[in-house]
């Protein structure tokens, strides 16, 4: 067994407008870090049709499909902009998590990351936004249960920023639980405590300035114990690094190591519950630097449990 590294080279041409944060070069330092791990490197797939539609109605597609611009930019909102190739590299970035899913699910691997932008969990029903097209990590999750007759998956965020689409996307599904950690006040500004969707949805907003203890204290105290309880029969992980102390978008004070740490104690969960099976899929994280170190550590500790 090994861990599967999906990507493709697509991912590279969502060309964002000079300055924009969520760059080309964030690929670059993931997989540059990632260079000479012990990894099955696969090809991220389009999304097939049916895939996208059990998380976003037909009109979201069409609408998404209908703006990608034929040269330079379309902006669809001051933060979420289309380039030539933004449309082909959200797709890649969705069938990449659904591939995931697949080879952990057939045991071709033990576990699966995928290295791939647009990221996804800002992305509502209907509404592309926060650098977000697609709720990938709920698609790959929704063709878990639906194509491989699962019954429980889980999907933890520890993303700085909630998962705002992610959130939309599940909260009447008692078939997904939902668990973010999030930096709150910060954009979008949602991900409350109060908001608990069918009872399957876990909110841990935290304030500015949360270091490693704290961090570590929720997670043990209160993350972990629901997804126990839960049991899933899959772990999905929203892999933001932003809440990294060195981010420029927040401010929390997470270090890289703390990173290796949390999928520590996800893949102990995920031994418990479902086999191991864990798949892992990039969202934010605008520190160059930082993004590689930490995703590489993230990786680390899934190619060490995956052996």
């Amino acid at each position: 067994m090994t861990t599967a590294l999906i990507t493709h080279e697509d991912c590279y041409d969502h060309v964002t407008p000079p300055g924009h944060p969520e760059q080309v070069a964030r690929l670059d330092a993931v997989l540059g870090a990632l260079e000479g791990m012990d990894l099955q490197r696969v090809k991220a797939p389009l999304a097939a049709e049916d895939d996208l539609l059990r998380a976003h109605p037909q009109a979201h597609i069409d609408a998404i499909r209908a703006a990608a611009p034929d040269q330079g930019w379309r902006s669809l909102d001051a933060d979420t902009h289309m380039s030539v190739g933004t449309l082909k590299a959200a797709y890649r970035a969705a069938g990449a998590v659904v591939r995931a899913v697949d080879m952990v699910m057939a045991g071709d691997v033990a576990n699966a990351f995928a290295a791939v932008r647009p990221p996804g969990h800002h992305a509502e029903r209907q509404t592309a936004m926060g650098f977000c097209f697609f709720g990938n990590v709920v698609v790959g999750a929704k063709h878990a249960l639906d194509h491989h007759g699962l019954s429980r998956v889980a999907i933890v965020d520890f993303d700085v920023h909630h998962g705002n689409g992610t959130q939309d996307l599940v909260e009447d599904d008692r078939r997904i639980l939902f668990c973010s950690t999030h930096q709150s006040p910060l954009y979008p500004g949602t991900g409350a405590a109060h908001e608990v969707g069918v009872d399957n949805v876990l909110n841990v907003p935290l304030p500015a300035g949360t270091g490693s203890a704290a961090f570590r204290d929720v997670m043990e105290r209160v993350v972990l114990p629901r997804v126990d309880a839960f049991a899933p029969e899959l772990l999905i992980i929203s892999a933001g690094f932003d809440a990294h102390m060195a981010d420029p978008l927040a401010g929390m004070n997470l270090t890289t190591e703390d990173f290796g740490w949390v999928t520590e104690k996800l893949c102990d969960q995920a031994d418990r519950h479902c086999d191991g099976r864990v798949v892992s899929s990039l969202e934010g994280g605008y520190d160059l630097a930082a993004l590689g170190a930490s995703a590489a550590a993230h990786v680390k500790v899934l190619e060490e449990r995956g052996r």
